[in-house]
């Protein structure tokens, strides 16, 4: 093959080809105009100047080439790559194209078809249909048999609350999940009834950092919500926002809708996934980690998730909760 066009994105293709020798591609030679080779772009030695993009019909009458790659930048050399292109098909020789398209950190790039016209998918989140579709399988099965076998359990919780304070058992609160879609999350309810209403009296006691409210011994915390809270008990109802698809088994933490509302730019691409019930922040640590951290966590968790990281996720959640690490 030859490469059209001299620059970094063209010498880290030949570099990496020469790493890759499965790959079985030799490239012959480059062509580009004198004026645009950086002096600063060191090619291998059996890499040789072929002549400039004028010459490049007698190029490939002249040379055995199978495939043409061309790394020049799309915006400003798109007549010219349109030209190499119909050259290269008259002859036959396969082109392919080096991206220079929206390469910014964390995206995953792939293209697709729809019909006959091509796009380029960019996503921040992860692309495998197949293993979303898997994850999917496993939160509805386990989070319907779950709902099952703990109908018992929820009885006795919901007469302890009624026991124990005046109020609605479940409290209901607005979340945001993928993409800023908005749902309500359910848990068991463990503080007075008019709890939010003195939040705001309790701000400056707050020991997290960032946009989450937490103290340690909130004083709106009920006997029962405690021990709830303890075993996280009170998470459990939302295995039904799990069962509707608002929610997965495993990912990031529903935010409230303030709290989105001071995310950075890189901090709103956690919205990027499903909030989960537990999580990569959940087994580091709960709620003694700092905000900044868990954000940190959320994104180690959208980059590097599989199926494996899910399951093993859940089985670590079930030793922290046991074992009351972290929990507040």
């Amino acid at each position: 093959m030859i490469i059209i066009g001299k620059n970094s994105r063209s010498a880290l293709l030949v570099n990496k080809l020469r790493e890759e020798e499965e790959y079985g591609i030799k490239t012959i030679g480059y062509v580009d105009e004198p004026y645009e080779s950086g002096d600063n772009i060191n090619f291998p030695s059996s890499v040789k100047y072929l002549g400039k993009l004028s010459s490049l019909k007698s190029i490939l009458n002249n040379n055995i080439i199978d495939e043409v790659f061309i790394a020049l930048p799309v915006k400003s050399f798109y007549d010219k790559i349109e030209d190499i292109i119909v050259i290269c098909s008259e002859r036959g020789i396969v082109v392919r194209i080096v991206s220079d398209v929206f390469l910014l950190n964390h995206t995953k790039n792939s293209i697709d078809l729809l019909g006959n016209i091509p796009l380029i998918n960019i996503s921040l989140g992860p692309e495998d249909t197949f293993k979303l579709f898997i994850k999917r399988y496993i939160d509805i099965s386990l989070s319907c048999l779950l709902l099952i076998l703990m109908l018992p359990v929820f009885v006795v919780i919901f007469i302890l609350i009624k026991i124990d304070s005046k109020g609605p058992v479940l409290f209901i609160q607005e979340r945001i999940s993928c993409n800023n879609r908005r749902f309500k999350l359910l848990k068991f309810r463990t503080m007075i009834s008019n709890a939010e209403d003195i939040k705001s009296e309790l701000i400056k006691m707050n020991e997290m950092s960032g946009p989450v409210f937490k103290i340690k011994n909130d004083p709106r915390i009920t006997k029962v919500g405690k021990f709830l809270r303890r075993f996280s008990l009170d998470e459990t109802p939302q295995l039904y926002n799990v069962l509707k698809g608002e929610m997965s088994l495993v990912g990031p933490r529903p935010p409230l809708q303030d709290e989105v509302e001071k995310y950075s730019w890189k901090q709103r691409r956690r919205l990027s996934v499903k909030p989960g019930i537990t999580g990569l922040w959940q087994v580091s640590g709960r709620n003694t980690l700092p905000f900044e951290e868990w954000i940190e966590l959320d994104l180690e968790y959208i980059d590097n998730w599989s199926l494996g990281m899910d399951l093993k996720i859940i089985l670590q959640t079930i030793y922290i909760v046991l074992s009351q690490k972290g929990a507040m």
